[in-house]
């Protein structure tokens, strides 16, 4: 029954968009404020005290009966034209432990937070982890003065949303006595689906660095001007994304995506003057993401230079790979087998809010099989069967996490 309650709900979610058709949920925009609104009336009628940070976080509070909070949690924030599972889920199958103590009348020995993160895609200002960073005490002041396409500063936008800006950085809304947090969330790959398992635990995070790369050229008339010379900045930033291609591709396990680019002048018989691009490159070893990452940057410049072109490179984000706890993937793993289950240990190619939180506790992720590992597209589905087990790992989990605190 509460499975079919989380899919009910991720559907309820999914509906909640700013625009018509898709579905995309930027950080501090009207749908996110009415997602917000939803979960926390959810969270109230599982007996949970709700309150939401300076940035916006949406946390829902279950009283234990002893000392030390656990964390579980996800995101409420999207991509764009997103599917309807990616963080709801976590964040749902978190709320639906909860809603089983109630039901139980069970407190645990230590409070459970079940935390919504406001920005974990970073779809708005181009950086991740902005709710569980500042949850985590982590939020970098400079981070404030990220404008997205409407020259809208994050400070600003926090405010607009109910925040408060000047108190974020070198703060934290994480409650001092964290022990651990766990995070649900769909495999976004498919070996679940080809192993036939319906969950399986994290081993570790990918590290990824977010950049942007810019390359300035000289516009002119598309029909007089000769091909000789022309410095065409739309052909240096092409060149530069089959050299991204072609290095990830030389690299084992690395990759390397363009997803972004902004031509200028932008009108089909004008030469493109200017051309900037998004590079996302990821890698499970931080030593080869940043040879990868440093390659590219030489790249770009030569390119630039062979072309006649001038180029610019910024970095977003660097984020380091994470490795998940031991205690907890072993109590993880224990409750998986508790099931009936044997506990498979996969890798994410993915970032999630517990790289983070990894920050300030120890951490642990639950994966859930997807269909054909899709994600960050329309076609996300999960089945309501594996929700079931999902739900019931998490709560065998939280009885092993609470025998370990003394229960």
């Amino acid at each position: 029954m509460d499975a079919a309650t989380v899919m009910e709900r991720c559907s309820v979610l999914g509906g909640v968009s700013e625009e018509p058709g898709i579905l995309v949920r930027p950080y501090g925009s009207s749908s996110m404020h009415e997602v917000n609104g939803i979960v926390s009336g959810w969270m109230r009628d599982a007996g949970m005290s709700v309150r939401t940070d300076a940035i916006g976080n949406l946390i829902g509070r279950y009283e234990g009966t002893g000392n030390g909070t656990f964390v579980l949690g996800s995101h409420l924030d999207t991509v764009r034209d997103a599917g309807k599972y990616d963080g709801p889920l976590g964040v749902l199958a978190a709320l639906a432990c909860i809603e089983r103590l109630r039901d139980r009348g069970e407190r645990l020995p230590f409070a459970v937070e079940v935390v919504a993160f406001a920005d974990e895609e970073g779809l708005r200002f181009g950086t991740t982890y902005l709710g569980s960073s500042h949850y985590a005490g982590a939020l970098e002041k400079r981070l404030l003065e990220l404008q997205d396409r409407d020259g809208v500063t994050l400070a600003e936008a926090v405010r607009a949303f109910g925040g408060d800006p000047e108190s974020l950085s070198g703060t934290r809304s994480a409650p001092e006595d964290i022990v651990g947090y766990c995070e649900v969330h769909i495999e976004q790959g498919p070996v679940l689906e080809e192993r036939n398992f319906p969950v399986g635990f994290v081993s570790a995070i990918t590290g990824l660095s977010r950049l942007r790369a810019s390359f300035s050229g000289r516009a002119g008339h598309a029909g007089t001007v000769p091909m000789e010379g022309r410095k065409d900045a739309l052909c240096a930033a092409a060149e530069f994304v089959l050299e991204a291609e072609a290095a990830a591709k030389s690299e084992p396990g690395s990759v390397a995506t363009v997803g972004e680019m902004s031509v200028r002048p932008g009108a089909r018989n004008v030469i493109p003057g200017q051309v900037e691009i998004s590079v996302d490159v990821r890698h499970g070893d931080d030593a080869i993401r940043e040879r990868l990452r440093d390659h590219l940057e030489s790249k770009a410049a030569k390119i630039s230079t062979s072309r006649g072109c001038e180029h610019r490179w910024e970095a977003d984000q660097e984020s380091v790979a994470v490795s998940t706890d031991p205690e907890l993937c072993a109590l993880l793993a224990r409750a998986i087998e508790d099931a009936s289950m044997e506990a498979l240990r996969l890798p994410s190619g993915a970032g999630h809010d517990a790289a983070q939180m990894a920050e300030v506790c120890p951490v642990a992720m639950l994966f859930v099989r997807c269909k054909e590992g899709i994600s960050h597209n329309p076609g996300e589905s999960v089945e309501e069967e594996d929700v079931a087990v999902t739900i019931d790992v998490m709560g065998r989990f939280l009885g092993r996490v609470a025998e370990g605190r003394g229960r």
